[in-house]
C-alpha cells in the first residue's frame, strides 16, 4: 500500500464514538488526513494483510470478543491466517479501534490519545 508521507490515514468505524474522538486528534496532529471507513468502504485481504504486517499484529488482535457477533458467529471456532483475513473483509464494524497510519508506522488506538505516538 503506497501512502504519502505527509497524510494521515485513519481506518474507523464513522458510527462509533471513540473512532470520531480519534478522528479529532488526528486533524490536530496532521494536515492531511485520509479517512477510510471501514464499515462504508471494502477494505481487501492484501490491505488488511498490509495494516497487520505494520501493526506487528494478528487480525483476531484486531476484533471486539465482547461483541455478540463475535461470539455467536466466530468465538470457540479454529481459523486458518487467511481466514481470518476474509473475517475482516466481511465483518469490518467488529474491529474494535481505528488503526491509524502515518509514515509507514501504523498504530491501533485504543484511546483516541493513542494517535499521538505517531507525531
Amino acid at each position: 500500500m503506497k501512502t504519502h508521507p505527509s497524510e494521515l490515514y485513519l481506518y474507523h468505524n464513522s458510527s462509533q464514538l471513540i473512532d470520531k474522538q480519534t478522528l479529532a486528534y488526528a486533524k490536530s496532529i496532521a494536515r492531511f488526513v485520509n479517512e477510510i471507513d471501514v464499515v462504508k468502504e471494502k477494505i481487501t485481504t492484501t490491505q488488511w494483510y498490509s495494516l497487520l504486517l505494520k501493526l506487528n499484529l494478528r487480525a483476531k488482535d484486531l476484533l471486539n470478543r465482547a461483541h455478540p457477533d463475535y461470539q455467536r458467529l466466530i468465538a470457540g471456532k479454529n481459523w486458518d491466517e487467511e481466514s481470518w483475513l476474509q473475517i475482516l473483509v466481511s465483518y469490518p464494524y467488529l474491529i474494535k479501534s481505528p488503526i491509524a497510519l502515518l509514515r509507514n508506522k501504523a498504530i491501533l488506538c485504543n484511546t483516541p490519545t493513542d494517535i499521538l505516538k505517531l507525531n
